[in-house]
């Protein structure tokens, strides 16, 4: 009789997944149904499973799902089977707060489910919406965002205050950049980001650290090149306008595009532009990781960025 459970599982599954019709998992779960993730170790319920699945059927509209291989331990009342598949969709409607990248990706994982009086009590899981966003190339540092349940509530022994660390990073001097793509319609945006480091010279990264809230957010994320610009003293104006909500922030500046067509901003005291390589997912922002394929400088003096205020790096003195 394992057949009927077989089928029985397999139109469930393309029930739910394929045709959004979440409501086939009443009838095959128990009332006390729990559901493991293995990768982040976390257990929800039928009401969040049906939720997700929901949410990125709405990302991947297109989405199928073929179940590769069933196997069944035991009889079809009582028994742990093993269901392996794949998916195909393609990214084209925002998945929480990250927006579609128009990528199709063929997803693939395993779930384990017990049964126990011919329902499902207990599902564990070794794929969810992380690993899909992973499979796309859009990984995220879930590590780092850990509730750390060692920690002391009142930070005698554990993390510092919010306003501590504020403190701290108000004492880390930068530079100024805006980082500068082009939309889906062929028109320049950017953003100013005192976020940029050097990642390495060889071979020739960088990276930006980027709020998820920017407008520029959704066409940075799904471009495939950005520019960088170090703003110049005689910038002035440029940085005040980027620091501005006007709607079209190129209307009055002189740009030119890069090779991969990206925005320069003529005087800039130096600007490169980026193939971008990775977009870690990082809760309230994206960091992302690019390769150099191009670089100009000059020997405009940059805009110096401490504690809040703006300032202009001519008199700086050398240390001896």
């Amino acid at each position: 009789m394992n057949h009927i459970l077989k089928k029985t599982i397999v139109n469930s599954w393309h029930a739910a997944w394929d045709n959004g019709d979440v409501s086939v998992f009443d009838q095959l779960t128990a009332d006390n149904y729990r559901r493991r993730n293995a990768r982040s170790s976390t257990t929800t319920g039928l009401d969040a499973i049906k939720s997700d699945i929901l949410a990125i059927r709405s990302a991947f509209p297109d989405l199928t799902t073929t179940v590769d291989h069933i196997v069944v331990d035991g009889d079809e009342r009582d028994c742990k089977v093993a269901v392996y598949w794949h998916s195909t969709g393609t990214f084209t409607e925002p998945l929480g707060d990250v927006p579609p990248t128009g990528t199709e990706v063929v997803t693939a994982g395993s779930n384990l489910l017990t049964f126990d009086a011919g329902r499902v009590v207990f599902e564990e899981a070794t794929w969810d919406a992380g690993a899909l966003l992973a499979d796309l190339g859009l990984k995220s540092l879930g590590s780092a965002f850990d509730q750390d349940t060692d920690s002391v509530s009142d930070n005698l022994d554990g993390e510092p205050t919010k306003e501590a660390l504020k403190a701290f990073n108000r004492q880390f001097i930068t530079g100024v950049t805006v980082v500068t793509t082009m939309d889906a319609e062929g028109k320049p945006r950017g953003l100013a980001v005192n976020s940029y480091n050097s990642v390495s010279l060889e071979p020739p990264l960088v990276m930006v650290c980027v709020q998820k809230t920017s407008s520029t957010y959704p066409a940075l994320f799904a471009s495939g090149h950005m520019g960088i610009n170090i703003l110049g003293c005689n910038q002035r104006d440029t940085l005040r306008t980027f620091a501005s909500k006007a709607p079209d922030k190129f209307a009055d500046l002189e740009w030119h595009a890069g090779p991969n067509g990206s925005p320069l901003l003529d005087g800039s005291a130096a600007a490169i532009e980026v193939e971008i390589k990775e977009r870690f997912q990082a809760l309230t922002h994206t960091i992302f990781v690019g390769r150099v394929r191009t670089s100009e400088s000059t020997d405009n003096d940059p805009i110096i960025y401490k504690a809040g205020r703006f300032y202009e790096s001519h008199d700086l003195t050398p240390l001896d």
